[in-house]
C-alpha cells in the first residue's frame, strides 16, 4: 500500500509539473501573439491610410493602441489615429483623439508634432471669420504654444507663418464689424474695434485703414484733437498710404508726402500708441 501510495504522488507531481510547464508555455505564446497582433493591426492601419481607406485606418491604430497599452506601438498608434482623422478632415475627431493622447501620453517624444497637429486640426476648421471666432482663438493659441515650447523644431516656423494668418484674419472681422458700427453712426463702439486693431494688430493690412477711420470718425462727433492726433499717426508711419490721402481730404487739405526720415516702423508705432508723445511728434511732419 505504501508503494502504492508513493506511486500515487508521483503520478500527481508528474502531471502537475507538466500542467504547469504547459501553462507557462501557452502565457508565453499568448504574450507573443499579443504583440504581433498589435503589429500587425499597426501595419494594416498604415497600409489602409496610404490606400486612402482613412476611417479604417484610424480603426486599426485604435485598436493596435487598445491591444497592447503599454507597449511602445501604444502611442504611436494613437497618434497615426488623430492623423488619419485630420489628414481626411475629421477634425473634431482628430482633435478628440489628441487630447486622449497628451492625456495619456504627455512625455512621449513626439508631442510637439502632436501639438501642432493640433492647431492645425482646429485651423482646418476656420470656414467663415466673421461668424465664428473659436477655431481662430482656438488655433491661435495652440500656434503660439509650439513656437513658446518648440522654438528651434520646423513646426514652429510653420507656426509663426500661419499666425501672421490667423492675425490678419481676426483683424479682418474686427474691421468688419467697425465698418457695421459706422454705418449705423454707432461711434463709441466703432471706436472701441478700430483703437483694438491699432493696439493688438499693427502688423496687418487693416492698421491703415483703422487708423483712417479713427480720424474720420473723431472729425464727425467733434473731437478735432483726437482727429489730428491719429492722423499724424498714420502720415508718420505710412507717408505714401492712400488711405493717408484720404485722411487729408477729412480735415480739406492737399495731400503731400511726409518728408519724415522714417526709422524702424513698427517700433516707432508702438512707441507712438501711448498717445503721450504725440503733439511733438506733430511738429515734427508737415500735416499742418
Amino acid at each position: 500500500m505504501k508503494i502504492n501510495n508513493i506511486i500515487f504522488l508521483i503520478v500527481i507531481f508528474a502531471l502537475f509539473f507538466s500542467c504547469s510547464k504547459e501553462e507557462i508555455k501557452k502565457s508565453v505564446i499568448k504574450e507573443k501573439s499579443l504583440d504581433l497582433q498589435v503589429f500587425e493591426a499597426y501595419k494594416e492601419g498604415k497600409e489602409s491610410l496610404e490606400g486612402g481607406d482613412v476611417l479604417y485606418a484610424a480603426k486599426k491604430f485604435n485598436e493596435a493602441e487598445k491591444l497592447f497599452p503599454q507597449s511602445e506601438w501604444a502611442p504611436r498608434s494613437a497618434l497615426m489615429a488623430a492623423y488619419s482623422y485630420y489628414f481626411d478632415d475629421y477634425n473634431n475627431r482628430a482633435i478628440s483623439e489628441l487630447l486622449n493622447f497628451f492625456e495619456k501620453y504627455p512625455n512621449n517624444p513626439n508631442t510637439s508634432y502632436a501639438h501642432y497637429l493640433l492647431a492645425m486640426s482646429y485651423y482646418n476648421k476656420i470656414i467663415d471669420e466673421k461668424k465664428d471666432l473659436e477655431p481662430l482663438k482656438n488655433s491661435k493659441k495652440q500656434f503660439e504654444y509650439v513656437v513658446k515650447n518648440y522654438p528651434n523644431t520646423e513646426f514652429a516656423l510653420d507656426s509663426k507663418f500661419k499666425l501672421d494668418l490667423i492675425n490678419e484674419m481676426i483683424a479682418s472681422k474686427e474691421m468688419y464689424v467697425a465698418r457695421h458700427y459706422i454705418k449705423k453712426k454707432k461711434w463709441i463702439p466703432a471706436i472701441n474695434r478700430l483703437k483694438f486693431i491699432v493696439k493688438e494688430y499693427d502688423n496687418t493690412i487693416f492698421i491703415e485703414e483703422a487708423l483712417h477711420r479713427l480720424v474720420e470718425i473723431y472729425y464727425k462727433i467733434g473731437l478735432e484733437d483726437e482727429s489730428r492726433k491719429y492722423a499724424v499717426l498714420l502720415g508718420y508711419n505710412y507717408p505714401k498710404s492712400e488711405w493717408y490721402k484720404s485722411t487729408y481730404k477729412v480735415h480739406e487739405k492737399d495731400y503731400k508726402i511726409s518728408d519724415i526720415k522714417k526709422k524702424n516702423k513698427t517700433s516707432t508705432l508702438k512707441k507712438f500708441k501711448s498717445l503721450l508723445n504725440w503733439d511733438e511728434q506733430e511738429k515734427n511732419t508737415n500735416w499742418i
